[in-house]
């Protein structure tokens, strides 16, 4: 048997007729920028979320970008982060000249609520917490502690579509959030393509006008702007499969549960799901010791796995300025993590099939 880490072909031969139909219409409409479908999505998802603002952008790194800078972040301001995510988190800081500031985790891969109070100074301008894996950070202590200093937060919920904390959806937490719409995410358009949700219509305007070369009319330039946009094409294909995210996530709750209640060896630490949450399961990430050795095994069994994410942020070469920081934490978890099959569409007898494979590891 041969399993892939993910694949999107199951959910696209489901509503194949409809997201051809979709984009067949936007080519007849020859409107490739702009236009009804990117308004429609836009207010579809801002209805789904619960927020009174969507901005749709290029991508979710730039999505991260717009916001800090709507939020004023500049040279010389501090932002806080998890030290363990993907790098397009910490990347928009580094670009507009602000510092990064790692907070260690905690024990559901998220930033560990306790330790961010000693990391704010006078020069702190905003947390940015991620909703990694699927699940939603510790919110609502978060927002005690930024409005006690007065400072913003920004959910990075690009692997949380539709995952909840105490009943509210990821994007509504915070005082803005940035969604990622690349292919493998839960709610995937057909390149690149994100979003920016708020019910701050100031940040949520400037983020228009950002990612409109700094522009709210055409050539009247307010701002030092960027290109970036969420197409036509990406949101009328975006719209459709809206419609049909809370099924699909369904399903990869269905998969991580089995995960949960049938994976017994005692090698593989499996995953804590916040009480409260909704978890979304973007990925269904494990811990072993031994992992190449893990993989390798998996690997001769049919069962494609993936590492989300194999060195730590601080760690990279793109940062050596900070390569002689220590974050246990984080350089852990990248020494064990393991991410194993999950997508919609797994069947019951793969299901098990991983299962049982790795229970005999």
């Amino acid at each position: 048997m041969k399993i892939p880490f993910a694949t999107v072909v199951p959910m696209h031969k489901e509503i194949e007729e409809e997201l051809k139909g979709a984009i067949n219409k936007v080519i007849d409409d020859g409107l490739f920028i702009g236009g009804d479908p990117v308004k429609k999505f836009e207010e579809d998802f801002a209805q789904y979320l619960g927020v009174n603002y969507c901005v749709g952008v290029g991508n979710g790194l730039e999505g991260i970008l717009l916001a800090l800078e709507a939020m004023g972040v500049q040279a010389g301001d501090e932002v806080i982060v998890p030290s363990h995510t993907f790098i397009a988190t910490t990347l928009p800081i580094s670009r507009l000249g602000a510092k990064i500031v790692f907070v260690e985790p905690d024990e559901f891969y998220t930033i560990d609520v306790n330790k961010i109070e000693e990391k704010i100074t006078d020069k702190t301008k905003a947390i940015i917490v991620v909703h990694l894996y699927g699940q939603c950070a510790n919110m609502e202590p978060i927002m005690e502690i930024a409005h006690r200093h007065n400072i913003k937060v920004l959910e990075d919920a690009a692997q949380a579509h539709g995952a909840t904390y105490k009943g509210r959806k990821a994007g509504s937490l915070g005082d803005v959030a940035e969604f990622s719409f690349y292919p493998g995410k839960n709610l995937g358009c057909l390149g690149d393509g994100g979003c920016v949700v708020t019910n701050d219509q100031e940040i949520a305007d400037k983020v228009r006008a950002l990612g409109n070369y700094g522009s709210f009319i055409k050539y009247k330039h307010i701002y030092k702007g960027y290109n970036s946009r969420l197409d036509t094409m990406q949101a009328a294909a975006l719209d459709v499969k809206l419609k049909y995210l809370d099924k699909w996530n369904k399903r990869r709750q269905e998969v991580a549960t089995r995960y949960i209640n049938e994976i017994k060896n005692p090698k593989v630490i499996l995953p804590k799901v916040r009480e409260d949450n909704t978890h979304v399961w973007h990925v269904f990430v494990v811990r072993v010791e031994n992992r190449e050795e893990f993989m390798k095994y998996l690997e001769d069994k049919g069962i494609q796995t993936l590492i989300h994410y194999p060195t730590a942020i601080h760690k990279q070469e793109a940062y050596k300025e900070l390569n002689n920081e220590v974050y246990p934490l984080a350089e852990k978890y990248a020494k064990e993590v393991v991410s194993l099959p999950m997508y919609y569409g797994l069947t019951e007898e793969e299901v098990s099939y991983v299962i049982d494979a790795i229970n005999n590891y």
